[in-house]
């Protein structure tokens, strides 16, 4: 069977670029991409991250029965993350982890550039959680809303520009902090000197090792 990407969140348009991004990312594998329709339609900090996470499971457990080789859980703040490796017979990758082992690999130090200051906590507490914190040192929010990422995306690329105007630090990476970043990935490394990384395509170049 196919790598599943589980967009958490109910919004059809963000599991479809995704999953563009995933099968861009790695050629070779074949991805299906699922929506978790009883989930809420974007995930925005720590409450609606809890309501995604019975529906979510749901799905994976499905995905791993059917015989999925690895399962993406598309949302950066690895929504249900350790509960879903818990009960899936395949590897799940998670794409904040996924960009931050990516970002460990590059030179330099590397920032991470969110939606919403309401995710802030949950992404500093996976990065370390997760043993990152030495490489990924600085986490801050563009102040932009999860889905003008699909409905209005030169709107957001505007707006994570001007925030890496206020990072504090050097990095060389700029690691996005949404699924729906992927809309805006290419924008801003054609405009601006920085390297800039998306979750999903971290996530899908993993996934080479499990296919």
């Amino acid at each position: 069977m196919a790598v599943v990407l589980i967009n958490p969140n109910s919004t059809e348009a963000m599991t479809t670029s995704a999953l563009a991004a995933a099968r861009a990312a790695s050629p070779g594998i074949a991805f299906e991409g699922w929506t978790s329709r009883l989930g809420p339609p974007a995930i925005e900090g720590a409450e609606d991250g809890e309501a995604a996470i019975p529906p979510l499971l749901d799905l994976v457990r499905k995905a791993s029965d059917e015989g999925a080789e690895a399962i993406i859980i598309a949302c950066f703040d690895d929504t249900g993350l350790d509960a879903a490796r818990a009960m899936a017979a395949c590897p799940v990758v998670g794409i904040g982890e996924a960009s931050y082992i990516m970002a460990g690999l590059m030179p330099g130090q590397a920032a991470v550039i969110t939606t919403v200051a309401a995710a802030l906590p949950v992404i500093t507490g996976n990065i370390a959680a997760q043993g990152h914190a030495h490489r990924v040192g600085e986490v801050i929010a563009a102040n932009v809303p999860v889905l003008t990422l699909e409905h209005d995306p030169e709107a957001a690329a505007r707006e994570f520009t001007k925030a890496t105007e206020r990072l504090q630090t050097a990095p060389s990476t700029i690691i996005l902090g949404c699924a729906g970043a992927v809309t805006i990935v290419d924008r801003l490394n054609a405009a601006l000197p920085y390297t800039f990384m998306d979750g999903v395509s971290a996530a899908a170049r993993l996934c080479r090792a499990f296919t």
